[in-house]
C-alpha cells in the first residue's frame, strides 16, 4: 500500500496471473482520506497492452474508488516471466462538487502551480490460481495448457541438471574423451610402425588428419571422425606384413635348398 496526503493506493504491485491467449484483470483501490474531492489520472508505459477503467475520475471525500486494469490476451510467454511495464497514478485536489466531466489535463500540470501527487505502480506476473495437479506431479492449467511460468522454470531446471548434476552426462563426456585419446595414440603408433611401401602410403593419407577433424559437442569433449579409417589402415598394414613375411620364409627355404644342392655337387666332383 502507498500512503499519500490525498489517497491511499492498494496495491502498488499489479499482479497478473499470466495465461496465454486470455485477458487478465486486477484491481486498484483508491481511498480518499481527506475532506476534499480528489481527481486522479492513470497513465501507463504500454497503453496498447492495457485497458484502464476508469483512467480518470473523482474520489469523493472519505470514500473509495476501484480502478480495473485489464491486460490484453498475450500470444507469447515473456522471457523469464518478467515484465517491465509500469503505471503512474496522478492525484490532485479538485473543486467541491467536481465530477469526472470536469477533469482536464491542465489540472495535472505542475507548471501551472498545481500540487500533483504521483504514485508509481509496477506489473508482476504470478502463477495462475486456476490449476490442478496432473498425475505425473506437474501443474496444468484447467484449459489443458501447461502454465507458462512453470514451463519456463521447469525447462531452466532441466538444463541446469543436465549441465551440472547428471552422472550419465558426465560419464558420457569421460567415455568420449577416452576414445578420442585412444584414437590419437593409435594414430601415433601407426606412424611409428610404418616401414613398408604400403605403410608409407598409409602415412601420407593420415598426415592430413589434424585436430580440426574432431567434432566438438561442448567445452569438455570431442569425437574423432577418422577412427574407422585409422583402424582400416592398421588392418591393411597387418595384411601386407603377413604377406611379406610368408614370401620371405618361402624364398629362404628355396635359397637354402639351392645352396645344399650346389655344395653336394661340388663335393661329389672332388
Amino acid at each position: 500500500m502507498s500512503t499519500g496526503e490525498l489517497l491511499n493506493v492498494d496495491p502498488v504491485e499489479l499482479k497478473f496471473p499470466f495465461e496465454l491467449k486470455k485477458q487478465i484483470s486486477c484491481s486498484i483501490q483508491l481511498s480518499n482520506k481527506t475532506d476534499n474531492h480528489v481527481a486522479f489520472k492513470v497513465k501507463t508505459t504500454n497503453p496498447k497492452k492495457y485497458c484502464v477503467r476508469p483512467n480518470t475520475g473523482i474520489v469523493l471525500p472519505k470514500s473509495a474508488c476501484e480502478v480495473t486494469v485489464t491486460m490484453q490476451a498475450q500470444k507469447e510467454v515473456p522471457a523469464d516471466m518478467q515484465c517491465k511495464d509500469k503505471f503512474l497514478l496522478q492525484t490532485v485536489k479538485a473543486p467541491d462538487g467536481a465530477t469526472p466531466k470536469d477533469i482536464t489535463a491542465e489540472m495535472f500540470n505542475r507548471e501551472a502551480g498545481n500540487v500533483v501527487e504521483e504514485c508509481k505502480l509496477r506489473v508482476v506476473y504470478v502463477f495462475s490460481p486456476q490449476h490442478t495437479p496432473a498425475p505425473d506431479g506437474s501443474e496444468v492449467a484447467e484449459n489443458g495448457q501447461a502454465n507458462a511460468a512453470e514451463f519456463v522454470m521447469a525447462a531452466r531446471t532441466f538444463t541446469d541438471d543436465v549441465q551440472d548434476k547428471s552422472p550419465e552426462a558426465k560419464a558420457l563426456v569421460t567415455k568420449l574423451t577416452e576414445e578420442k585419446n585412444k584414437a590419437i595414440q593409435q594414430n601415433n603408433k601407426l606412424r611409428q610402425e610404418l616401414v613398408s611401401g604400403t605403410g608409407r602410403d598409409i602415412y601420407r593419407r593420415n598426415r592430413s588428419y589434424n585436430h580440426e577433424e574432431f567434432v566438438n559437442f561442448g567445452p569438455f569433449l570431442c569425437f574423432p571422425l577418422h577412427v574407422s579409417s585409422i583402424l582400416d589402415d592398421q588392418e591393411l598394414l597387418k595384411r601386407e606384413t603377413s604377406k611379406s613375411g610368408g614370401s620371405l620364409s618361402f624364398m629362404l627355404v628355396v635359397l637354402i635348398g639351392l645352396v645344399g644342392l650346389i655344395t653336394g655337387y661340388i663335393m661329389k666332383r672332388s
